[in-house]
């Protein structure tokens, strides 16, 4: 056993970068660092540390009605902190849900080389941590905000404003057609909650991101107005999602795509 542990300790720092780089976070974090001195101080690499990726965890075939409860975002947001307490100065992109103002207002203020922020189903994080993020990571080139209904148009305002480098925004509503298959799963008072501000959202969309170059909007309930308004505002759009707006008809979405060439 000593001999054992010997030879894993002997592993030349590169080699065990190489091994730690193919774990997944939760065993870094579950132990792998704390085989033996050498294993904890290659776990310091800075080019481990730059994703915080959680999304394949909340990838199951159906969601689960305890994600939506405070004792569940709680864990999410002690996680959150402790990541960033730790690695804060690297991090470049973090792909997490459920968590809160609490674990957000953090990271505008250790993580100011953010790319990539996406914290779908995020039902209490609110104008006050994202406007934070607008400021403190002005890299940010990809948001997700999906599903998270207590942030508004103000806060995309300050993020046009301030992240000029923005190309990705995916900011997805729950499917109010048919929300059969949030019943039992998302609290009702959630659900009721949805956005109504659709035009709001595409004029600043329109005015403040001319850089976008993707933009998903499933469910938006943006008119024909707004949907023209994004077309000549944004003229590098490649991609845009717009399953589920039923306040548009094919014509609508012709007309205005026509003079995005790249779309």
């Amino acid at each position: 056993m000593e001999e054992s542990e010997s030879e894993w300790g002997e592993l030349t720092r590169e080699c065990l970068i190489n091994i730690l780089s193919r774990l997944t976070a939760e065993d870094q974090w579950r132990g792998a660092m704390l085989v033996c001195k050498s294993w904890f101080t290659a776990f310091q690499e800075p080019s481990l540390h730059s994703v915080f990726n959680f999304e394949p965890y909340f990838d199951s075939p159906s969601e689960s009605p305890r994600w939506w409860t405070l004792q569940f975002e709680s864990k999410i947001d002690s996680m959150l902190l402790s990541t960033i307490q730790s690695t804060h100065q690297f991090l470049t992109q973090i792909r997490i849900r459920h968590c809160s103002d609490r674990s957000l207002n953090l990271v505008t203020q250790r993580c100011p080389n953010l790319e990539v922020l996406s914290i779908r189903s995020c039902p209490r994080v609110t104008d006050d941590s994202i406007s934070k993020i607008a400021t403190g990571c002005p890299n940010l080139k990809e948001l997700d905000i999906s599903y998270c209904y207590e942030i508004t148009h103000e806060s995309l305002v300050l993020i046009g404003r301030n992240c000029s480098n923005l190309k990705v925004l995916k900011r997805n509503l729950m499917n109010w057609l048919d929300p059969s298959q949030h019943i039992r799963i998302v609290p009702d008072d959630y659900l009721n909650a949805c956005p109504q501000d659709g035009g709001s959202e595409a004029a600043v969309i329109a005015i403040y991101m001319p850089h976008l170059e993707s933009l998903k909007i499933r469910f938006s309930k943006l008119t024909a107005k707004g949907l023209n308004s994004i077309c000549q505002g944004c003229p590098n759009m490649e991609h845009l999602d717009l399953s589920g707006c039923a306040n548009l008809t094919s014509r609508d979405i012709a007309n205005a795509s026509s003079n995005v060439f790249r779309i």
